[in-house]
């Protein structure tokens, strides 16, 4: 497995924002989202065995884990690592973008999974049947960039994730569309889902890493 980097801190997304946990950022991943917030993740990172990274996380004395990236369905002993985390009584969150299939990954493990929107480029990318797959826990996420990307999202859930009843995730892309907007959007559609705010850069707005 290649990681960038092991720290701690507070949640800063899903209904697990604010929680204090150890986030694995894993290197390396083939999407190219227009608003990438952590490209530095794309190269570099140091290899090591799914037993070095959980020993790792344990070292942090925090029961949640976020294995986020980069991409970490990519790496190919992801699963080994979740169930290692699992069994070691960890509470393991997987952020992906929803390219890669969940199919394979411990069913404790909760998946918070991208629907890519026309404004990332890579709508043509998602892969629809991982939705499929989804338990009630876990949770899918839509990062909008504007008017177009609401609407598409909005039509997205009526089409394709109509018999999806777990919680929704709205996000406003970082400098591309106003949280305010997006939350006059939601409240006028009665859209049944939760605007997500990146609670980490609010918390510290001037660091890019380690947050």
């Amino acid at each position: 497995m290649k990681v960038t980097e092991i720290y701690a801190s507070l949640q800063g997304e899903t209904t697990h924002a604010g929680r204090p946990s150890v986030l694995v950022r894993f290197t390396g991943c083939s999407l190219r989202c227009r608003y990438c917030d952590t490209a530095y993740a794309f190269y570099g990172g140091e290899e090591s065995a799914p037993e070095e990274v959980a020993d790792a996380v344990r070292a942090y004395g925090i029961g949640l884990v976020l294995l986020t990236g980069g991409e970490p369905l990519e790496q190919v002993e992801l699963a080994r690592l979740v169930s290692i985390l699992l069994d070691r009584g960890h509470e393991v969150l997987i952020e992906t973008g929803g390219h890669r299939p969940i199919a394979g990954i411990d069913s404790r493990a909760i998946k918070i999974v991208d629907v890519k929107c026309p404004g990332s480029g890579h709508d043509a990318d998602v892969l629809w049947e991982n939705f499929e797959a989804l338990g009630p826990r876990d949770e899918i996420k839509f990062v909008l960039t504007g008017r177009a990307d609401y609407e598409w999202a909005k039509e997205t859930l009526r089409s394709r994730l109509g018999r999806w009843r777990g919680t929704v995730l709205f996000s406003a892309a970082e400098k591309r569309l106003a949280p305010a907007d997006l939350a006059a959007w939601i409240l006028e559609d009665r859209l049944p889902v939760r605007l997500q705010i990146q609670l980490h850069k609010v918390l510290w707005p001037d660091r890019d890493r380690g947050v």
